[in-house]
Formats: structure tokens, C-alpha cells, sequence
């Protein structure tokens, strides 16, 4: 019987087989020099920083999307993007879903660096620092400082603002397709299930628990471009 038994990837995409296989290929840096530390080199050259940072640099809008910070963060992205990719991917074409996940995840970084300058505004009257390499720029703003100190040095990764944007589109084009969930017994629309996850990212965003350093805003960016361009192209 084993000799009819199809493999799980037989279905496999193209643009989603590659961005798979670059993601894994990315995540071995990440374990071989870094060992699993999100502050080593590879994650603090490749993560994207604030666009005023000291430690930014241009290709990290892209590089950034291809890094994870541990075992669970890639699986759980991996295994979105193998569900619901494939789907997607065979509707739009292979050149629009890749134009779909770039850009989410591009506009994922824009939409968190739009909030991180509100912040920084709220906080020193500008949108930027003068002078982001000293220690004594951010001591000057008292009880602010650590949290500008925070958006300054600290770098994000992952391709949760693409996969967002995968979901996104998948709910839809396919908001009737039923899906099964762990822990729920029943099935539930994707028209449903797509909207309440999007929900919880803005609670979580809004409310963010006390070791909450997930980006909530860089997905719902990519959740908002992905649903721009499904409505731009016009697909239904």
C-alpha cells in the first residue's frame, strides 16, 4: 500500500516550494552561528531595524522576511504557507502570489515602522533622534528612555506580515471553504476563522501581555495589503 501513498509536498507550488526551501536554508544561520540567540550576528544583520536605527541597512526590508527566531516561529509560518499557499498560489499564478507575498511582507515593515514613529514622536517631538548612537541621547527622556532605547536596538524578523497577507487573500477568494482547527470539533469558513485571527493580533496589539515582543502591527499591515491587492486585481 506504501507505494500509493502521495507525498505531502506531491502538491507543492513552485514560488511556494522555493520560499520554503529559501526560509529553511535561511533558519540553519540562525542555529549554526547565532545558536538560537535572536541577538546574534546573523539575526542583527539580516532582521530589520528602525528605519533611523544605527544598525539599519537597506536590504533588510527583504532580508528580514526570511529570518525566524526560533523553532516555533518558522514551523508555525511554514506550515500557513504550505496549507494555504498552494491554494492561493494556483488561483492568482505563480507571478501575482509571489508580487502578493513580497509586497505584504515589505509593507508589513512600513506599516510598523509608521507606528514605531508616532511612538518615537510621542515621546521626543520628532520622528527621529540625532544622535541614535549614544547611550546618553535616550537617558535624557527619564522613563521613556528604555522603550525608545527598545525601538531603536531592537531588530525584527520572520514572514508572519506575508503570511498574513497569504491568509488574507485565501479567506477571499475561498470564504466558503471550510477548515478544521486543533481544539475546535467542528469545521469553520475561512470567512470566519480569517477575521477573528486578524481580531486577536489587534487585542494583542491594543493589550500586549508583559512578554509580548511579537510586531501584532507588522501583521495586520500585511493582513491590510494582502486585502488591497486581492482588491485591486479584482479577483473574487
Amino acid at each position: 500500500m506504501s507505494q500509493y501513498r502521495q507525498s505531502p509536498f506531491a502538491n507543492l507550488t513552485p514560488v511556494v516550494k522555493n520560499l520554503l526551501i529559501i526560509n529553511v536554508i535561511c533558519f540553519l544561520p540562525f542555529l549554526l552561528i547565532d545558536h538560537g540567540n535572536p541577538g546574534g550576528p546573523v539575526s542583527s544583520l539580516f532582521g530589520v531595524y528602525y528605519f533611523n536605527s544605527p544598525s539599519f541597512r537597506v536590504w533588510q526590508i527583504i532580508t528580514y522576511m526570511f529570518m525566524h527566531g526560533g523553532w516555533q516561529h518558522i514551523f508555525f509560518n511554514m506550515f500557513g504557507l504550505f496549507i494555504f499557499g498552494p491554494i492561493l498560489e494556483n488561483a492568482i499564478g505563480p507571478k501575482k502570489f509571489l508580487n502578493l507575498y513580497l509586497i505584504c511582507g515589505i509593507g508589513a515593515i512600513f506599516f510598523q515602522w509608521a507606528v514605531q514613529a508616532v511612538e518615537v514622536y510621542n515621546i521626543t517631538g520628532a520622528f527621529t533622534i540625532l544622535d541614535p548612537f549614544s547611550d546618553s541621547t535616550y537617558l535624557q527622556y527619564g522613563e521613556n528612555a528604555a522603550k525608545l532605547y527598545a525601538i531603536y536596538h531592537g531588530s525584527m524578523v520572520g514572514a508572519s506580515g506575508a503570511i498574513f497577507g497569504v491568509l488574507v487573500g485565501f479567506a477571499m477568494l475561498y470564504p466558503d471553504l471550510e477548515l478544521m482547527i486543533l481544539f475546535i470539533p467542528v469545521p469553520v469558513k475561512a470567512k470566519y476563522l480569517i477575521p477573528v485571527y486578524i481580531l486577536i493580533e489587534i487585542w494583542s496589539s491594543i493589550s500586549p501581555g508583559p512578554q509580548d515582543n511579537v510586531a501584532h502591527l507588522a501583521h495586520l499591515g500585511g493582513a491590510l495589503l494582502g486585502f488591497i491587492m486581492i482588491k485591486i486585481w479584482r479577483y473574487r
